[in-house]
């Protein structure tokens, strides 16, 4: 087992697969499954960036007005075991699973959330399913920037899965995409930056 590396500043990544440490972040999220991309997929992700909106001040650490998207991905326990570099395509996707997160301070409270939650519901369909706080652990990771179309991660998460292989390591836990650019169904990809970021073991 290496030593673990230094804790990485939550938004940043290396061009170059790097392996680091997480810092412990809480999140507002909704859950969901399926393919990502679809209707309901982007309906979710508008709401979590309303209910951010939402909330006061003190609880809104984003970089920008625009909130910074975070999702994890995995899947049900029966399907098949995948790695790093397999993760989009050792099972069909339609069986993903995925939370839908942007981060908070570690301050906010189930009551804002509930509150902005109600303040929202104006302003972006709801889409269903309880938004709620989620903490990650500080954690060991490997992760890489991944410039581009999402349909590109392919060969990025290749690079990566390599480098932990390499390092005897071994993905431990849900596969994280943290969306740097703010994005929708419509919004060209070719300059969108996308740390992927995956705990290992």
């Amino acid at each position: 087992m290496p030593e673990p590396g230094a804790i990485t500043s939550h938004l940043a990544a290396a061009d170059t697969p790097e392996l680091v440490r997480a810092p412990k972040a809480t999140f507002l999220s909704v859950g969901g499954s399926g393919r990502p991309g679809t209707e309901a997929f982007y309906r979710k992700m508008a709401f979590v960036t309303a209910v951010e909106a939402s909330l006061p001040g003190a609880s809104r650490i984003s970089p920008s007005d625009a909130c910074v998207i975070e999702i994890l991905y995995w899947y049900p326990k029966q399907a098949e075991s995948v790695e790093i570099e397999d993760f989009y395509t050792g099972n069909s996707i339609d069986l993903l699973e995925y939370r839908i997160t942007t981060r908070v301070a570690d301050s906010t409270t189930h009551n804002a959330i509930v509150s902005a939650r109600r303040d929202a519901a104006g302003r972006a369909d709801d889409p269903g399913g309880e938004v709620e706080l989620f903490t990650l652990p500080e954690s060991l990771v490997v992760q890489v920037m991944h410039h581009g179309p999402f349909k590109d991660e392919f060969e990025t998460l290749a690079r990566l899965g390599a480098f932990a292989r390499e390092r005897g390591l071994r993905r431990s836990g849900p596969h994280r995409e943290i969306h740097i650019d703010p994005f929708t169904a419509q919004t060209p990809q070719d300059a969108l930056r996308t740390i992927l970021r995956d705990p290992v073991a």
